[in-house]
């Protein structure tokens, strides 16, 4: 799939790639240094924009290392990029640790992944068909 991109000035170096062939997301980095305090939130710029093609979207995802180690996480997990978007990708970001963490410039902070999307089409109907779960919900399975 191929995915037009534009670096923002300065931001050469940090265009999205994959860490291992077999990886089905590419990494986000930031393009600024940056610290967060104890569930401080922040918008993190990554230096780049992107036009995805029609019919696609972009998910922006917590990389399994900085949510575990170091407690960062997006705060909207899975963000949302739609194909329409043109802005600079950015990354809201929340420290659920106790410590402060501060990164550099260049750090991979997420990690982006395309994924094909559809119309959807509401049909307004008087019930719904039978399903072997009904209307259970919430805990409904037990623990």
């Amino acid at each position: 799939m191929r995915i037009e991109i534009v670096p923002l000035e300065g931001c050469a170096d940090l265009v999205p790639g994959y860490a291992h062939l077999s990886d089905a997301a590419v990494d986000l980095r930031c393009s600024e240094d940056f610290a967060l305090d104890f569930l401080e939130r922040k918008l993190v710029p990554c230096g780049f924009k992107i036009a995805l093609p029609p019919g696609w979207a972009g998910l922006i995802l917590a990389r399994s290392g900085i949510s575990l180690k170091r407690g960062i996480c997006p705060v909207n997990s899975p963000g949302l990029v739609d194909s329409g978007y043109r802005g600079e990708i950015k990354v809201p970001l929340i420290n659920l640790s106790k410590e402060r963490q501060e990164f550099c410039r260049g750090e991979r902070i997420a990690q982006f992944l395309a994924i094909r999307t559809e119309k959807m089409e509401f049909c307004r109907v008087g019930f719904l068909p039978p399903s072997d779960r009904g209307e259970d919900g919430f805990g409904s399975t037990g623990v």
